[in-house]
């Protein structure tokens, strides 16, 4: 059974079911997905201005990033480096699966999902965790965490 344990009361407390791909009326795997579909076209291929625009429009001015390498970065220099990177991996895609709501409160959203970069024969896997800020109509990502995938 799970639920959560009080040494009060010697019984677990029922805990709602998570929800795996939903944001109330949103749809997470949507939301998730189009982000980095555009995020991979801007690094994949020679996308037009607009493109990087979508991307940088859906950050939240305090956005910030942990990479895999544990730097933090944020939202201005990442965008300066995406600037600089359109094209640099032509052909790339970015395929996401798992995605889970983790956590609701107010107009916070902590998500996670596992985001891999195909380039030819070669994938690269990260575990994502990521707050999202929300109106109830637009979403915008406020911080992300990523984790590099062993290789299987």
């Amino acid at each position: 059974m799970l639920g959560r344990f009080d040494p009060r009361r010697r019984q677990a407390e029922p805990v709602a079911p998570e929800k795996s791909d939903t944001a109330g009326d949103a749809d997470l795997v949507g939301i998730v997905t189009a982000f980095h579909f555009d995020l991979a076209e801007w690094l994949g291929s020679d996308a037009p201005p607009k493109i990087f625009d979508r991307v940088s429009a859906q950050l939240d001015d305090r956005f910030t990033s942990v990479v895999t390498t544990g730097q933090t970065v944020d939202r201005e220099t990442l965008l300066a480096g995406l600037w600089s990177a359109r094209n640099l991996q032509p052909g790339l895609r970015i395929e996401i699966s798992e995605v889970r709501e983790l956590a609701r409160s107010g107009n916070l959203l902590v998500v996670r999902f596992i985001a891999e970069n195909r380039l030819g024969e070669t994938r690269t896997g990260r575990t994502v965790t990521a707050v999202l800020v929300t109106d109830g109509r637009t979403y915008l990502w406020r911080t992300v965490h990523e984790t590099s995938v062993p290789e299987a």
